[in-house]
């Protein structure tokens, strides 16, 4: 089971992940075959711009079983790609990655970054809850994983104002109950979990304090069979004497954790889907279309979540 295909989607045409790729197969030689989901004219302007050679293997997707897949070649799944026509060709690689894990081809899934004002349409908060509607699973979460530390945020991509609004017992249950189950499956331990409060100081002028009133009992309830603390104010949970205690640092809303582990860990870290039927990982960076094809861009992320999977 461990040497599955990881299934690659390369995301916008204009980014920066290709680049990083490149870099990231020039780094190491990985034992699960890589398949590349691109565009092939995209994938040869990538290759020419960034002075990067490998010759191209070309997939059909109906008969992936029957190869013999190694990675001294760049496996790939061409895509039909029109200019303007962005939001369909990601949509057809999303297709064809899914349609290759509910065939049992792969449960490993990378995918480039994607603009996700126009890809989505308002219609998702982003692309994980994209994936979670297409595979009908409800309680997913994003992990941004990092061996030393990793953070979960309990809202994600919300406006900041909406955020108190949906922060409630069930979802805070829920995510709590995800990273245990996460981390014990897949690293075969249960993880130390402190948890911020959403107001600065974890406390407030107001008589409905969610500190108090939602996030408190709920972590008290859990401490009996989970290894959870908080909640502790946003602005010291993360200096290092107190973030060396826990494996993972659950935050009320987006930035209120990934600013913190993006200044500690740079380009280290990866976004991991939870509670999916399969692994996904994205690298930890945007499409960065600003640094196309001056080959400066950092493969860490890249590297990390190729390595992740390679031992999954």
């Amino acid at each position: 089971m461990k040497n599955k295909l990881i299934i690659i989607i390369a995301g916008e045409p204009k980014s920066v992940f290709l680049e990083v790729f490149f870099k990231a197969i020039k780094y190491k030689k990985y034992k699960s075959p890589l398949v590349l989901i691109c565009n092939k004219k995209i994938l040869n302007h990538h290759m020419k711009k960034n002075n990067f050679r490998k010759k191209i293997n070309l997939i059909e997707i109906n008969k992936i079983d029957e190869y013999r897949l190694n990675n001294n070649v760049i496996n790939l799944i061409d895509v039909e790609f029109h200019d303007g026509k962005e939001n369909e060709y990601l949509k057809n690689s999303f297709n064809l990655a899914f349609k290759i894990i509910k065939n049992g081809s792969s449960y490993k899934l990378i995918n480039g970054p994607i603009n996700k004002t126009s890809f989505l349409k308002k219609k998702f908060l982003g692309i994980t809850e994209y994936i979670s509607q297409r595979f009908k699973t409800k309680n997913t979460g994003m992990l941004i994983y990092n061996k030393e530390l990793s953070v979960c945020p309990l809202t994600t991509h919300l406006p900041v104002k909406l955020v108190s609004k949906n922060i409630t017992k069930k979802l805070l249950n829920e995510k709590i109950e995800l990273i245990n189950k996460f981390y014990k499956n897949q690293f075969g331990f249960s993880p130390k979990i402190g948890v911020t409060g959403l107001n600065p100081h974890c406390e407030s002028i107001l008589r409905e304090n969610e500190d108090e009133k939602i996030i408190l009992p709920l972590i008290n309830s859990k401490r009996k069979k989970i290894n959870i603390k908080g909640p502790y104010p946003a602005d010291t949970i993360f200096l290092r004497d107190n973030r060396k205690k826990f494996n993972v640092i659950i935050g009320m809303y987006h930035d209120q954790v990934l600013s913190p582990i993006k200044a500690l860990f740079e380009f280290d870290p990866i976004n991991i889907t939870m509670g999916l039927p399969f692994i996904r990982i994205t690298p930890d960076h945007g499409p960065n279309q600003s640094m196309v094809g001056k080959n400066n861009s950092n493969p860490r992320s890249i590297i990390n979540a190729l390595n992740f999977l390679d031992k999954a």
